[in-house]
């Protein structure tokens, strides 16, 4: 008797130890080594209430009278943050117009990142790819302002019942402009116009169902902004300017 239920011990206290490390191994990332503008971009599977970001950035949907739809990262954000996403949609206290934002810091022990910031995506009908480059820009320019070195994005479109636009291509508009952005901030740095800072990493949180697709296509849009980025400075010195 005493074997077995020292077998089974042994058992049950394996089967804890895996559980664990399996809660805590690293999630699945794939890092851009090209580090554009000296940023680390990567695609990694964690939702945004899990990322340690200096700044973690989502987008919602401008609010709707019938009901707002929260799955998936949307309704685990919003149940770590104690339900503050959806009061603040309901109270009409964030709206969601397009390139509309909201800055908090989430309290202690809710979230790992140290501020979080909603940017409206407006009406649901209309959104589209130049809704996310919209967000692409706004993102690097108040990843800047914030002093923010370690920023992380989650669309959560999908997660807000949307499937008007697909996540790769999303992903990919939203880096060639948040790159494109930040390029136009280092230039004004070089040239004494705005404060020196620098951002030193980006990560593109992606569920496992679009984490590939979003690989392919934000590598792709690095390649593509990167070609354009070249174009841009040999214009600006041929221009006489810097």
């Amino acid at each position: 008797m005493t074997r077995i239920f020292s077998a089974l011990y042994l058992a049950s206290m394996l089967a804890i130890t895996n559980a664990t490390a399996a809660e805590s191994a690293a999630p699945k990332e794939n890092v851009f080594e090209t580090k554009p503008l000296g940023i680390r971009i990567s695609i990694k599977m964690v939702g945004p209430y899990l990322e340690p970001a200096d700044l973690q950035l989502i987008c919602l949907f401008k609010h709707k009278a019938g009901g707002d739809t929260y799955q998936g990262a949307a309704a685990e954000t919003d149940k770590h943050l104690g339900g503050l996403l959806s009061a603040l949609r309901t109270r009409g206290e964030f709206v969601g117009d397009v390139g509309e934002t909201f800055l908090f810091s989430p309290s202690k022990g809710s979230i790992h990142a140290k501020q979080f910031m909603i940017i409206g995506l407006g009406d649901e009908k209309d959104v589209s790819l130049d809704t996310l480059r919209l967000v692409g820009r706004i993102a690097a320019r108040e990843a800047v302002r914030l002093k923010a070195k370690h920023v992380a994005w989650a669309p959560v479109i999908r997660d807000e019942g949307n499937s008007t636009i697909a996540v790769g291509d999303g992903d990919r508009a939203f880096t060639e402009q948040m790159l494109s952005a930040y390029d136009t901030e280092k230039r004004l740095q070089g040239q004494g116009l705005a404060p020196k800072f620098s951002i030193d990493s980006v990560v593109i949180e992606a569920g496992p169902s679009f984490f590939d697709a979003a690989v392919t296509q934000v590598a792709q849009g690095i390649d593509s902004i990167s070609a354009e980025l070249k174009k841009r400075d040999s214009a600006v010195y041929a221009s006489g300017m810097k």
